[in-house]
C-alpha cells in the first residue's frame, strides 16, 4: 500500500506542478483602453482633450472620478508627467457615469460599466512632443468582492501649428491642485472634430495587488481545458478523495443483475459528478469566492461531519450494520426513476463531491479564480474538464463491481476486500478529525496519539489479513493464500514503519496525512528536528503561544513585525503562507524544509514568517477591517492573512511561498507546491542574490 502510493506519487508530479501553474495562472484582464486626441488639427496655446476610453470585462466597473474621495474607493486620476510639451488645463471629467448608493460604503458612487470614458483638458505649448502621464483607477466586481488598482501608462506624439501662446500653470502648479480636485481653469468648448486615434503601447502594471502570471501564458480554453482535467486526476490522491473509491465499489457492488443496468447506473453516476462540480461549484464560487471554500476545508462543523461519515462508513465495512436508505425515502425516489435506484445513484454523486470537497476545494478554487475577470465560458469549461477527470476513475469502479460478481467463488474474497477497505476508512476518517483539531487547537489529535491510533488500527489489519479476527459476515478460514499472506507482511511493515514516529521520526511518505511535526508532546532528546523555533532576541513573538515553525526555524507569525524584524538583520523576508489543515504545507515542511541545505539557508539567510490562513483566533476589536476584495469584515488572524494573499499576491492557494526586500517588493517569482528541493534551494539562493543588489 505505502510504495504503491508512493509510486503514484512520483507518476504524478508533473501534475502537482501543473496544479501549482493553475494556482498562479488564472489573473483578471484589466480593461482594454484607447487613446485619442481631439482636436485633430491642433495649435500651440489652444486647448485639446485627451480622451480616454475603456472597454471593461463584464460583471467589472471602474470607478470615476466624481464623488467624496474620503468614502473609501480610489478615484481615477489622471497624473501628468513632468513636461513642457503640455500643460493640464482643468481636473480629469468623467463622461455620464452611473450613479448609485454603495451599502458598503454607505455613500453615493459613480461608476462605468461596459464602456467608460474620460476627458482630460490639457493646453499645447510645442509644436510637436509627447503628451506623458498615467491613469491610477480601480476596479472591482460585486460578483466577487474583488477590487484590484491599475495604473495605465499613456504615451501619445503629437505635432501642433504655430499660434500665439497663452500664459499657462506649470505642471507642479496645478498638479496639486488636481490631486485635491479643485478645478484651477474653467473648461472651455472644444471641437467636435473627428478624433486622431493614435496608437498606444500597452506597458500596464499593477499597482495592488501584483501581477505574478507565469510568462507564456495561453489564453486558449482548451488549453486551460487540458490543466483542469490534468488538476482532476491528481485531487484523485489526494487524502480525502481517494478514500471514497472504495465507497463506489461497496454501493455499486450487488446492486443491479445485469451488466446493462450496471453500466447504465454508472454513466449516470458520472455524469452526475460532472453536472454537479459545473453546476453547483461554479455558483459557489460566484456567490461565497474563496473565503466559502476555506471555511468548508478548515471549520469544525464539515470536518466533524465528514468524520462522522467516514466512521459511519467503515463500521459498515466492518460488518456492524448495512448502509441503507429509508424505505420510504427509496420508495418515492423508486417511483421517480425509471427503474429505480437513480435517485441513490445521485445521492452517492453528490456525497462523493461533498465529502472531497475540503481537498479538491483548492485546486477547484484556483480553476475558478478566472471567473473574477468577468469570463463566463472559461469557468464553466474548466469545472467540466474538472469533473470530467474527477468522474472517469469512480465510474469505473462503479461498473467494476459487476465484473466482479461475475468472476468465480468471489463471495468470500469480496467480503475480505470489504473489511479491509473498513479499516482503511477507519483510519482515513481521523485525518479529518485532525484538521479541525489542528485549526481550533483542541489538543487531543497530536501528532503522537493520531500515530498510535493508525499503529493499532493497521495492527488490527494485520492481524485479520492473518486470520486472527473474524468478522461478522466472514466466513471459515482454514488456510491463507499468498497474496494475503503479502498483504499481511506489508501491513505490519508499514506498522513497523510508523513506530519510530512515536518518538519523533520525521515520516516524510506520510507528512500529508500526519499533524505537524511541532505538535509532537513525546520525542527524544537527540536525532530530532522538530524543535521549536527560538528567537535569540528577547522581542516578545506575536501567537507564538498557539503557532509554530517545524525543524527550529526562527520565524513570526506578524507580517509588520517580521517586516521589521527582516530591516533589523538586515535579511530578506520570506512569507510563507500556509495552513493547518494544508496536506501540501506539511509535505514541504517534511520533504523539502529538512534537507540540510534547505534548513541552513530558512535558519540564516532570511527572516521567515508564517501566516496561517485558516488560524480562528479573533484579533482585538480595533484590528478589525473591511476588505477590499470582498466586503467583508475581518476579524480572525486566519481571514486577515487569506485577505492579504489575495489582494496583495492576487492568490489564495497554499503552501505559497513569497521573498520581499525592505521596500516590499519581490525578489524572486513566488513558488507554489513543488518538492524538487533542487529547485528550491535554487529559488532561494536567486533571491537573496537579488535582495544583496537592492541594498547596495
Amino acid at each position: 500500500m505505502t510504495s504503491s502510493s508512493k509510486k503514484i506519487g512520483k507518476l504524478l508530479l508533473p501534475v502537482f506542478l501543473l496544479i501549482s501553474f493553475i494556482a498562479q495562472a488564472q489573473l483578471v484582464k484589466p480593461p482594454k483602453w484607447t487613446f485619442t486626441l481631439e482636436p485633430a488639427a491642433l495649435q500651440v496655446g489652444e486647448k485639446a482633450t485627451v480622451v480616454m476610453e475603456a472597454e471593461i470585462p463584464m460583471g467589472w466597473y471602474v470607478y470615476s472620478n466624481d464623488f467624496d474621495k474620503d468614502l473609501g474607493p480610489l478615484l481615477t486620476e489622471f497624473v501628468p508627467a513632468e513636461s513642457g510639451d503640455f500643460a493640464v488645463a482643468s481636473k480629469l471629467k468623467a463622461i455620464n457615469p452611473k450613479k448609485k448608493f454603495d451599502e458598503v460604503w454607505e455613500g453615493d458612487v459613480t461608476y462605468f460599466m461596459g464602456k467608460g470614458r474620460f476627458e482630460q483638458p490639457i493646453t499645447i505649448q510645442t509644436t510637436s512632443g509627447i503628451i506623458k502621464g498615467s491613469l491610477e483607477y480601480q476596479m472591482c466586481s460585486d460578483l466577487t468582492g474583488q477590487c484590484i488598482n491599475y495604473e495605465q501608462d499613456i504615451e501619445i506624439k503629437f505635432t501642433a501649428k504655430e499660434g500665439a501662446p497663452k500664459p499657462q500653470s506649470t505642471i507642479e502648479e496645478v498638479a496639486p491642485a488636481i490631486s485635491e480636485e479643485l478645478e484651477v481653469i474653467s473648461e472651455d468648448s472644444s471641437s467636435t472634430d473627428s478624433p486622431f486615434v493614435l496608437e498606444v503601447a500597452e506597458t500596464e502594471t499593477t499597482s495592488e495587488p501584483q501581477d505574478f502570471t507565469p510568462e507564456g501564458e495561453s489564453e486558449s480554453v482548451w488549453g486551460f481545458m487540458v490543466l483542469a482535467f490534468l488538476a482532476g486526476l491528481a485531487a484523485l490522491v489526494t487524502p480525502c478523495v481517494f478514500p471514497m473509491i472504495p465507497m463506489t465499489v461497496s454501493f455499486f457492488t450487488g446492486r443491479t443483475k445485469k451488466r446493462s443496468e450496471g453500466i447504465r447506473q454508472a454513466f449516470i453516476y458520472g455524469v452526475s459528478i460532472i453536472g454537479i462540480y459545473t453546476i453547483a461549484g461554479t455558483a459557489v464560487a460566484a456567490i461565497q469566492g474563496p473565503e466559502f471554500a476555506n471555511w468548508l476545508a478548515t471549520h469544525w462543523i464539515p470536518n466533524v461531519f465528514f468524520f462522522g461519515i467516514f466512521i459511519v462508513f467503515a463500521l459498515a465495512f466492518l460488518g456492524m450494520f448495512e448502509l441503507t436508505l429509508p424505505s420510504s425515502f427509496v420508495n418515492k425516489i423508486d417511483a421517480k426513476a425509471e427503474k429505480g435506484g437513480l435517485g441513490g445513484v445521485f445521492f452517492m454523486a453528490f456525497t462523493l463531491v461533498l465529502v472531497s470537497f475540503s481537498c479538491t476545494g483548492p485546486i477547484v478554487g484556483s480553476i475558478l479564480i478566472s471567473s473574477a475577470g468577468g469570463e463566463l465560458v472559461k469557468p464553466i469549461m474548466g469545472m467540466f474538464s474538472f469533473g470530467l477527470a474527477f468522474a472517469i476513475p469512480f465510474t469505473l469502479f462503479a461498473i467494476f463491481p459487476e465484473w466482479m460478481q461475475r468472476l468465480p467463488k468471489s463471495g468470500g474474497w469480496l467480503n475480505t476486500v470489504k473489511v479491509v477497505l473498513g479499516f482503511l476508512e477507519l483510519a482515513l476518517a481521523f485525518k479529518f478529525l485532525s484538521i479541525a483539531d489542528l485549526v481550533y487547537h483542541w489538543g487531543i489529535l497530536d501528532r503522537d496519539i493520531f500515530l498510535a491510533i493508525w499503529i493499532v488500527i493497521f495492527s488490527a489489519l494485520g492481524l485479520y489479513l492473518l486470520g486472527k479476527i473474524r468478522l461478522p459476515h466472514d466466513s471459515k478460514l482454514e488456510h491463507i493464500g499468498v497474496p494475503r499472506l503479502l498483504l499481511a507482511l506489508l501491513t505490519f511493515t508499514f506498522v513497523v514503519h510508523m513506530i519510530p514516529g512515536l518518538w519523533g521520526a520525521p515520516l516524510k511518505i506520510l507528512s500529508g496525512y500526519l499533524p505537524p511535526i511541532t505538535t509532537q508532546q513525546f520525542k527524544l532528546e537527540e536525532g530530532i528536528t522538530s524543535e521549536e523555533s527560538v528567537i535569540t532576541s528577547d522581542e516578545v513573538i506575536k501567537y507564538a503561544d498557539r503557532l509554530k515553525i517545524p525543524h527550529g526555524i526562527p520565524g513570526y507569525f506578524d507580517y509588520e513585525q517580521a517586516l521589521a524584524a527582516a530591516k533589523r538583520e538586515g535579511k530578506p523576508l520570506l512569507i510563507d503562507f500556509t495552513g493547518h489543515g494544508c496536506v501540501n504545507c506539511r509535505k514541504m515542511e517534511e520533504n523539502v524544509w529538512v534537507d540540510p541545505q534547505v534548513l541552513k539557508r530558512l535558519k540564516e539567510d532570511f527572516v521567515m514568517v508564517a501566516l496561517y490562513i485558516d488560524e480562528r483566533l479573533e484579533l482585538p476589536e480595533s484590528e478589525w477591517y473591511t476588505s477590499s476584495y470582498d466586503g467583508k469584515l475581518k476579524k480572525t488572524l486566519g481571514k486577515q492573512n487569506a485577505d492579504f494573499q489575495i489582494t496583495r499576491f492576487n492568490n489564495n492557494a497554499q503552501p505559497y511561498y513569497v521573498i520581499l526586500d525592505h521596500n516590499e517588493r519581490l525578489v524572486a517569482k513566488p513558488r507554489g507546491y513543488n518538492t524538487d528541493i533542487a529547485a528550491f534551494i535554487e529559488f532561494l539562493d536567486g533571491a537573496k542574490k537579488e535582495f544583496e543588489k537592492s541594498i547596495k
